[in-house]
């Protein structure tokens, strides 16, 4: 009986994230827009997949059946975009992927909330010679523009905007923008604009 209640609350979990990352395409809720979004944009079919294998390999009921069809599918999901963002990877509810094609995310990089991917982004993990060693943080409410490099221990901060083709290697403080390379303080206007469809607070 526990195991059903835990179960239950874990699914409705799901349920209040898939419909977090649903709201952010076209700001819309429901069966209908659900089934308009998933036919309509790859990032989010990928991403119920990918939000799908993580709940399923969690569940004692279903991680030898249910699960690996879904990870079957997550995985040819990645090959043909060449999306290679784990589903064990942290990310909070709320992800945008605008146009799923070269997103590589270390499978120990952590991500906030309401967050949107460009395509060509990169979360990589640097070594011990580097001077951040490690892999990314990222806040609540970031951009990462096309083609942007996020390298190494650093944290990027709550409505930050990474410029197009920037590296970035250093810490990167809340509501910056910061572009080129290496990646500098552009302005302090944060992301507003650039994160659209943010759902109401509880979704």
């Amino acid at each position: 009986m526990i195991r059903l209640l835990c179960m239950l609350m874990e699914f409705h979990e799901l349920c209040r994230v898939l419909t977090a990352d649903q709201y952010r395409y076209e700001a819309g809720s429901g069966w209908r827009d659900f089934c308009r979004q998933w036919l309509k944009e790859s990032g989010f079919r990928f991403t119920v997949v990918m939000r799908l294998c993580a709940f399923f390999r969690s569940q004692p009921l279903t991680r030898y059946g249910v699960y690996h069809l879904c990870l079957w599918k997550h995985r040819r999901m990645q090959v043909k975009y060449g999306a290679y963002i784990d589903f064990s990877t942290q990310i909070g509810a709320g992800l945008y992927l605008g146009h799923l094609n070269s997103i590589v995310i270390n499978t120990r990089s952590k991500m906030g909330e309401n967050c949107t991917l460009s395509h060509g982004v990169t979360l990589g993990q640097t070594h011990e010679r580097s001077k951040n060693p490690g892999v990314p943080v990222i806040g609540d409410r970031v951009y990462l523009g096309c083609g942007a490099k996020i390298l190494g221990g650093i944290h990027i901060g709550d409505d930050a905007v990474v410029a197009p083709n920037a590296v970035v290697t250093k810490n990167v403080q809340p509501s910056a923008v910061v572009g080129g390379i290496p990646a500098k303080i552009l302005s302090m206007e944060g992301s507003h604009g650039y994160v659209s469809n943010i759902g109401p607070a509880g979704l």
